[in-house]
């Protein structure tokens, strides 16, 4: 997916808030954005938003010697979604179509980072976010799959969205699962720690893709994740950053987001805020 100029002042955004989690340094902070600058200036270089987000990312790493400037969001993230598991599981318990609103759950957390962020309750944010369906689901197509379906990728998006993902998995227990993130901390997005913390490992295979951007580049992948990738019987796509770097693949893949800008939105033909279970339509 082509980097959009509405990217660019979101790209300015996240270095100024990495930075100031990252150092208290005026001066740091300054050096940082002049040089984030320079390299959105030539931004046209770049392949897909999340290698430029990548770049960015690496600017604050490299002036700070911070590898790791969202850590403490993500443990925070992680334990606000450990919190309202048992939440999670009583409203699945509750609902009759349990696969439809288990993938609802998982996108739902999705939106876990905005809450720690607002500093809003975020059991009540999560509820009131639950209710509402998805403004496209293409979960018909994809019981037919799981008729003959053994295994599963799921590539995972951020930390604490990890943990409402183990409510789909425990969801789909019978098939062989495989949860593939990032090879290093980028943004809040999941590692493989993350994942082990957040219990994913009870029920799935989890792996590196091999890729440290807050997307998927499938060709900086490891062999054990591609092979997955290409072998594998049902592949979901969590989060918008994946979605912007694999969409145009010539792999069936179903995408399971919130929608949260404008680009997004307009790609996919929805509004900002919806939810959506899309597979990508390839035969």
């Amino acid at each position: 997916m082509e980097i959009s100029l509405d990217c660019l002042p979101c790209f300015l955004r996240q270095v100024l808030e990495a930075s100031r989690m990252a150092t208290d340094r005026d001066d740091l902070q300054r050096e940082i954005m002049e040089e984030a600058i320079k390299l959105i200036s030539d931004y046209q270089k770049f392949r897909c938003s999340p290698e430029i987000g990548r770049a960015i990312h690496n600017i604050v790493k490299n002036y700070t010697g911070i590898s790791d400037p969202y850590r403490e969001i993500k443990i925070k993230s992680i334990k606000s979604a450990e919190e309202v598991y048992p939440f999670l599981k009583h409203f699945l318990y509750r609902k009759q179509d349990k696969l439809y609103w288990a993938l609802k759950i998982a996108a739902t957390g999705n939106i876990l980072d905005l809450a720690i962020y607002s500093n809003v309750n975020i059991k009540k944010c999560i509820e009131e976010e639950l209710e509402k369906g998805f403004a496209i689901c293409d979960i018909k197509r994809f019981k037919e799959q799981l008729k003959n379906a053994r295994s599963l990728l799921i590539i995972g998006d951020n930390a604490g969205e990890t943990v409402f993902d183990r409510v789909l998995v425990e969801e789909l227990f019978y098939l062989d699962i495989t949860y593939a993130v990032r090879s290093e901390p980028i943004i809040n997005d999941a590692t493989v720690e993350d994942a082990y913390i957040s219990g994913l490992g009870r029920y799935t295979k989890v792996i590196s893709t091999g890729c440290n951007a807050p997307g998927l580049i499938l060709e900086e992948c490891n062999e054990e994740f591609l092979n997955i990738f290409t072998n594998v019987d049902i592949i979901i796509s969590k989060g918008q950053g994946n979605y912007e770097s694999l969409s145009d693949q010539k792999r069936e893949i179903f995408f399971l987001l919130k929608v949260k800008c404008l680009v997004i939105a307009r790609k996919i033909g929805v509004d900002v805020n919806d939810y959506i279970f899309k597979w990508n339509g390839l035969i």
